[in-house]
């Protein structure tokens, strides 16, 4: 491609033309390259792996508290019915019962899996999930804060960005200032420029390559990052 770009470039601007081409052709192969193996990176990983194991960490946040709830596998359930419909969910559920649900999982491997494989806002939006399973049976128990704490270490997900999830499934003092991942003493222009950088980053579109229920999932997480601000704003009158 740069060779062509420079016979191009020297064709209309001779020499200078040529090299100006050579730069450009370089440029765009580069690009090319990278979509191809990013493109390539995304072919290889088995769709059904990744609902394997998606559920796998399911599972390690419901027996977190030695106890397993029926509304927490409720929720799983349908998630996953909403996410990938009935009969893939259903197929999932079987085969993870035949071959995984007995193993030893590991959760250092699983979020690495996912670390390696999906982007940061991605992750966000698991972390948020995996909150849901916990509050499912209407609260989030000290066992399960921790695991769901350490999955977040693994999968490689800020303090700030946890605190702030943490915050939309666990009522507190401030929560609507850990939610925006702000100090209460902060300024107005430090609580607005916040809100506008935790609202690009958990923009609905950016998960939306994942389905459907991560979209809505990631509506609900994006209205209380809204609520929050205007909570805050009600506070302080501005």
């Amino acid at each position: 491609m740069k060779w062509f770009f420079a016979f191009i470039g020297y064709m209309v601007f001779r020499f200078p033309g040529a090299i100006i081409g050579f730069l450009l052709g370089s440029f765009f192969q580069s690009i090319s390259k990278a979509t191809f193996q990013t493109n390539f990176q995304r072919i290889q990983i088995n769709p059904i792996d990744f609902e394997l194991k998606l559920l796998a960490l399911a599972g390690l946040v419901i027996k977190a508290d030695k106890k397993v709830s029926p509304k927490e596998l409720d929720f799983v359930r349908r998630y996953f019915v909403a996410t990938y419909g009935k009969d893939r969910a259903n197929e999932v559920f079987r085969v993870f019962n035949k071959e995984l649900n007995k193993q030893d999982v590991s959760a250092v491997q699983l979020c690495q899996f996912f670390t390696q494989n999906t982007r940061y806002e991605s992750r966000l939006q698991l972390l948020h999930f995996l909150f849901g399973i916990a509050k499912a049976d209407g609260a989030v128990s000290n066992a399960e804060l921790l695991t769901l704490r350490q999955f977040s270490v693994y999968l490689r997900i800020s303090s700030p960005d946890f605190e702030s999830i943490k915050a939309m499934f666990i009522q507190q003092v401030g929560s609507s200032y850990k939610i925006l991942e702000v100090d209460r003493n902060a300024s107005d222009a430090e609580i607005k420029k916040a809100y506008r950088s935790l609202a690009k980053k958990h923009h609905p579109d950016k998960v939306q390559h994942l389905g459907e229920a991560y979209v809505k999932a990631a509506r609900e997480k994006f209205q209380n990052i809204q609520k929050a601000y205007e909570s805050i704003k009600q506070e302080r009158g501005f």
